[in-house]
C-alpha cells in the first residue's frame, strides 16, 4: 500500500470575508472529492479570508497513479477555478 500528500497554498482574492472563503473552498473540496477520488480537507489559515492551505490524500498500491492523481488535482484547480490562486504545491509519496 502507498499513500500520497499533496498540499497546496492557495490565494483568494476575491474572498473578503471567511463567509465569502467558506463558500469557494467548500464548492472546491467537494468536486476535488467527487472528480479525483481524494480526501480533501482545509488544514491551515482558517482565520484569513484570503488564504488557505489544502491537504489532499490518496491511497493505491502504485506510486505513479498516485502522483499522476494528486498531480491532476492541482493543475484542475489551476485551469479551472480562476477565483483560487495556486501559490506553491507539494506531493509526498509514503
Amino acid at each position: 500500500m502507498v499513500v500520497g500528500t499533496c498540499t497546496v497554498e492557495l490565494h483568494l482574492p476575491e474572498a473578503l470575508s471567511l463567509k465569502d472563503k467558506r463558500s469557494v473552498m467548500k464548492s472546491l473540496i467537494a468536486h476535488l472529492r467527487q472528480s479525483f477520488n481524494v480526501a480533501a480537507a482545509e488544514i491551515d489559515h482558517q482565520d484569513f479570508p484570503q488564504s488557505a492551505r489544502l491537504g489532499l490524500a490518496t491511497i493505491s498500491n502504485d506510486a505513479g497513479h498516485i502522483h499522476a492523481t494528486l498531480e491532476g488535482a492541482v493543475r484542475w484547480i489551476q485551469a479551472h477555478r480562476p477565483d483560487v490562486m495556486v501559490v506553491d504545491w507539494e506531493i509526498a509519496i509514503l
